[in-house]
């Protein structure tokens, strides 16, 4: 089953609730929320106060994507927050499997995601210890980029090497996903899509979302 996880990067930042209630009531699985630190990414956004405050307004699954240097830093404040997954980047932690058993051990779910010109040689050690693989296909840090079309082939070997271990591993992209990238990323493997600037900028939410989900 196909999960779509609005990015509320792309929402209106001063009507939270009313926003995430919109994606929730259109059909929406999960919330994702980026949260940049300026120096991982050229971005600031969201910390754990505001995923804290938003945390009372829904019972939707939060999705925590941490574009932040140093991630084990802030696990406790995200998992605190009320966070079910927290997903860190590989590019960001000298110590990647430590902080994802950290966060295992908080009892949320854990992510690794990859940058556009990372291999996914890079996760071949730990891909058997997380929840979910997240792929970027466009460069992280803005939203409303174009979908980088090379990411397809990325997202086919990782579908194969879960498939091949036999692991229940969620396959995840985030980036330039509209309803025509959406079933080339699906037909490639993946099973969860990120989608900021194509559902909220939708003058009909439900409909967005149902087309993403084919």
């Amino acid at each position: 089953m196909i999960k779509i996880a609005p990015s509320i990067l792309s929402s209106d930042f001063s009507c939270l609730e009313s926003e995430i209630k919109k994606i929730e009531n259109a059909g929406a699985d999960w919330v994702h929320i980026d949260v940049m630190d300026g120096n991982f990414v050229p971005n600031l956004t969201f910390g754990a106060p505001v995923v804290k405050m938003i945390r009372k307004t829904t019972k939707m699954f939060f999705d925590c994507h941490l574009m932040v240097e140093h991630p084990e830093t802030y696990i406790d404040d995200f998992v605190a927050a009320g966070a079910d997954m927290i997903v860190v980047h590989v590019e960001a932690t000298k110590h990647l499997h430590r902080c994802i058993q950290y966060i295992k051990s908080k009892g949320v779910k854990a992510g690794i995601a990859l940058n556009p010109a990372t291999s996914v040689t890079t996760v071949e050690n730990i891909l058997g210890d997380v929840d979910l693989v997240l792929v970027m296909s466009v460069n992280p840090g803005f939203g409303g980029q174009s979908f980088i079309p090379s990411s397809l082939e990325k997202i086919k070997a990782l579908r194969k090497m879960i498939d091949t271990r036999g692991l229940n591993v969620d396959l995840q992209v985030d980036g330039g996903i509209n309803d025509v990238t959406a079933k080339e990323v699906v037909a490639a493997g993946a099973n969860v899509l990120v989608a900021g600037s194509y559902v909220y900028g939708a003058a009909d939410t439900t409909a967005a979302i149902a087309s993403l989900k084919g």
